[in-house]
C-alpha cells in the first residue's frame, strides 16, 4: 500500500446506510431542485411537452405529469431504471398518452418538445457534446433547455467520493489511482477510473461546460452559479471560480 493510500484511508470511513452514493428522494420531492433553481418553473412547464433527459427511476417525469399537466417523455439508457420508472407510472395509473419512457430518442421526436430538462446528469454523460446537440435537436425552435447539475469536477466534492471520504478536493490532492484503490475498499465494482464508476464522471469543469454550450450555438437566457457556503461572488473570481462553484443552472434556447 502506497503512502498516499494510507493517508487517504485514514481520512475515510465506512459509509452509513444513508451515504452509499445512491440516488434518493421520492416523487413528492422530485421537482424541488428545479423549483429552487428556475424562477417561475411552474409557469414555464405547465401543460407543455417535456423531454426528461436522463429520467432515471422516473420520479421527476411522474411529478411533471401529475403536478403540471405536462405531456412527458422520459429518456434513459439504463434499462433497469426505465423498468422502475414504468412501474412507478403504472402505480399512479398515468396513461401512456401522458407519460412514456424510452431508451433512445428517435427521429420522430426531433423538434417536438417545448421543454428539455436535464437534472443532475450533465457531469455523468460520456459524450456531453453529443448529448447537448441531441437536446438541441429535440427542442422546438421556440423551446427551452433547462440544465442543472453539480458539483462540477473541481468543486470540493466534484469527485463524488464523499460517501466514504468527506475531505474536499480529493481528486486534486490524490492521484486517480490512489482514490480508486481506496474506493475499492468501500465499493466493489471493479472501477479503476472515474469514468468507470456507477453513472460515470466526465470531469466536467465549469470552463468545459461553458465551451460546450458555446460550441452548440445555444443562447444563454438564464445562468446561475451557486458557490460553496453561499458565497456566490467567488464565481466571478478567475482562478477561484472552478474550485468553489458548486452547482450550475442554465436556461438555453436556439436563439
Amino acid at each position: 500500500m502506497s503512502i498516499g493510500e494510507r493517508i487517504l484511508l485514514l481520512l475515510s470511513r465506512e459509509p452509513g446506510e444513508d451515504q452509499q452514493g445512491l440516488a434518493g428522494g421520492g416523487t413528492e420531492e422530485a421537482l424541488s431542485l428545479l423549483q429552487r433553481e428556475f424562477s417561475g418553473f411552474a409557469d414555464l412547464v405547465s401543460g407543455k411537452r417535456v423531454l426528461d433527459f436522463g429520467c432515471g427511476s422516473g420520479h421527476q417525469s411522474v411529478a411533471l405529469a401529475l403536478e403540471h399537466d405536462c405531456q412527458v417523455t422520459g429518456l434513459d439508457t439504463n434499462r433497469k431504471s426505465l423498468a422502475r420508472a414504468r412501474n412507478l407510472a403504472d402505480s399512479y395509473d398515468i396513461p401512456s398518452a401522458k407519460l412514456v419512457f424510452a431508451e433512445h430518442a428517435d427521429g420522430s421526436m426531433a423538434g417536438s418538445f417545448d421543454i428539455v430538462i436535464s437534472q443532475n446528469s450533465f457531469e455523468h454523460f460520456r459524450d456531453p457534446v453529443g448529448i447537448l446537440n441531441e437536446m438541441k435537436r429535440m427542442v422546438s425552435e421556440s423551446g427551452k433547455i433547462l440544465i442543472t447539475f453539480g458539483p462540477p469536477w473541481l468543486a470540493p466534492h466534484g469527485s463524488h467520493m464523499q460517501f466514504f471520504c468527506r475531505i474536499p478536493w480529493v481528486n486534486i490532492l490524490f492521484s486517480e489511482k490512489t482514490v480508486m484503490k481506496v474506493r475499492s475498499r468501500f465499493r466493489n465494482d471493479g472501477a479503476t477510473r472515474y469514468e468507470d464508476i456507477e453513472s460515470g464522471l466526465n470531469r466536467m469543469t465549469v470552463a468545459k461546460f461553458e465551451r460546450i454550450v458555446s460550441s452548440a450555438g445555444l443562447r444563454i437566457e438564464f445562468q446561475r452559479y451557486r458557490c460553496v457556503k453561499g458565497i456566490d461572488l467567488l464565481s466571478r473570481v478567475p482562478g477561484l471560480r472552478e474550485l468553489f462553484i458548486n452547482h450550475i443552472s442554465v436556461v438555453l434556447s436556439k436563439g
